[in-house]
C-alpha cells in the first residue's frame, strides 16, 4: 500500500498548516487597518532581535517544552491527558514545599529535590483520573479537565490560607531562600565574556527540558515500557492479547506525563518568580496539547513546536505593547496556529497524502 513520506508528515504537512494560519491572519491585521509585515518584522525584532527577547522567547519554550512532552507521552498511548495546566500547578505545589521546608547548601542540590518534588506531585494529580479510567472507566479528558478546576482551588486555598507570609496581602507563598536560586543564562554565560540580559528569565531549566527530550524518546523508542505504551496507543486490542496490561499502560503513561508536566515547575517557580503564586502556570499546559500534535508527538518535532509558541508568545507580547494591535489578536492569531496544526490537520493531509499516492502509481506506471 502506497504512503505518504515520512518527511512529508513532519516537515510539509506542518508547514502548510502553519502558511494557512499566518496567511488568514495577515488578512485579519490588514482588516484592523495595519501593515502585516511590519507586524511580522516588529515581532521578529521583539521576539528574536536581542538577548531580552531571547530570554523570554527561551523562557516561555522552555515550559512549552515540558508540557508538550508530558502530552505526547500520553498520546503515545492513546491517553488524551487534557490535565496538564492541573499538574503543573501541582508540580509548582511540590517545587515550593521543597524550597521552603528543606534548608540547602547550594542551587543545586536544591534543583535535584525540586525536580523529585514537581515530578512526584505532578505523577499523583495524573495518577487519579489515570485510575478512575483504568479501573472505574471515567474518560480520561473529562476527569483531568476537572482535576486542573480542583488544582486551582486547592492552590488557592492553600496560599490564601497556609503559605501566604503573615502580615502580606498578596496570594503567594514567600520568597524561596538564595540558596534555591537556579542561575539564569547571564550567569552562566557572563564568565565566558557573553553579555546576556539579566532581565531575561531563561535559565538552567532550559538546559534540563533538552535532557527531558532525550530522555523521553530513549524511554519511547528505546525501551521495553516504551514499546507497549507505542504498541497500546496503536492497537489496544492486539497489545492486550499480547499480555500488555491495560491497567498498567494506563497508569504508568499518565504518571510519566503528570510528572513531566510538573517539573516545569522548576523554570516558572523555581527559576523565574522564586516563589509559588497563582495563575503561575498561565495556560502553558494547554498550549503543551498544540505543542504535541504540531510536533507529531515527537521530542524532536516537541521541541520545534515549543521554541515556534515561545516565539509567538514574546513576539506577540511585543506587538501589543507597540502598536494598535490588542493582545487579543495575538491570541487569536495562536488560535489559528492551534486550529491548523491541530483540529484540521486533516484539511491538508488528505489532499497531500492523495497528491503523493498518486505520484507514486504515476511513476510505477511508467
Amino acid at each position: 500500500m502506497e504512503k505518504m513520506p515520512r518527511w512529508a508528515d513532519v516537515l510539509l504537512i506542518p508547514l502548510i498548516n502553519l502558511t494557512i494560519a499566518f496567511s488568514i491572519s495577515a488578512l485579519v491585521i490588514l482588516a484592523i487597518g495595519e501593515n502585516p509585515v511590519v507586524v511580522v518584522k516588529m515581532m521578529v525584532s521583539g521576539a528574536l532581535g536581542s538577548s531580552y527577547g531571547w530570554g523570554y522567547t527561551l523562557y516561555y519554550a522552555t515550559n512549552f517544552l515540558f508540557t508538550g512532552l508530558a502530552v505526547a507521552v500520553a498520546f503515545q498511548a492513546s491517553l488524551f491527558n487534557i490535565g496538564g495546566e492541573g499538574q503543573a500547578a501541582m508540580g509548582g505545589l511540590g517545587v515550593a514545599l521543597v524550597c521552603l521546608f528543606i534548608p540547602f547548601p547550594h542551587w543545586a542540590v536544591a534543583l535535584v529535590f525540586a525536580m523529585a518534588g514537581g515530578a512526584l506531585f505532578g505523577a499523583i494529580w495524573a495518577l487519579i483520573p489515570a485510575y478512575l479510567q483504568a479501573k472505574r472507566g471515567s474518560h480520561i479528558v473529562i476527569t483531568t479537565i476537572m482535576f486542573n478546576f480542583i488544582a486551582a482551588s486547592l492552590l488557592n486555598y492553600l496560599l490564601v490560607n497556609v503559605l501566604r507570609p503573615t502580615g502580606s496581602m498578596d496570594p503567594s507563598s514567600a520568597r524561596f531562600p538564595e540558596t534555591t536560586h537556579l542561575p539564569t543564562f547571564h550567569d552562566m554565560l557572563t564568565p565566558f565574556g557573553i553579555n546576556f540580559s539579566k532581565a531575561a528569565p531563561v535559565n538552567i531549566s532550559l538546559l534540563i527540558g533538552l535532557v527531558m527530550a532525550v530522555a523521553v524518546y530513549f524511554l519511547l523508542w528505546r525501551t521495553r515500557l516504551g514499546y507497549e505504551i507505542r504498541s497500546f496507543g496503536k492497537n489496544q486490542s492486539a497489545s492486550v492479547y499480547a499480555g500488555i496490561s491495560i491497567t498498567k499502560i494506563t497508569i504508568v503513561a499518565m504518571m510519566i506525563s503528570g510528572g513531566i508536566a510538573g517539573m516545569m515547575a522548576i523554570n516558572n517557580t523555581m527559576g523565574e518568580s522564586e516563589r509559588l503564586i497563582m495563575n503561575s502556570v498561565e495556560g502553558a499546559g494547554f498550549i503543551g496539547i498544540a505543542v504535541a500534535l504540531m510536533g507529531r508527538n515527537h521530542p524532536f518535532g516537541v521541541l520545534l513546536a515549543a521554541l515556534l509558541f515561545g516565539f509567538l508568545y514574546q513576539g506577540g507580547g511585543e506587538v501589543s505593547l507597540w502598536t494598535k494591535i490588542p493582545r487579543e489578536l495575538i491570541i487569536v492569531v495562536q488560535a489559528l496556529v492551534i486550529m491548523f496544526t491541530g483540529a484540521l490537520d486533516n484539511m491538508v493531509r488528505m489532499p497531500v497524502e492523495r497528491a503523493f499516492i498518486r505520484a507514486a502509481k504515476r511513476r510505477k506506471a511508467s
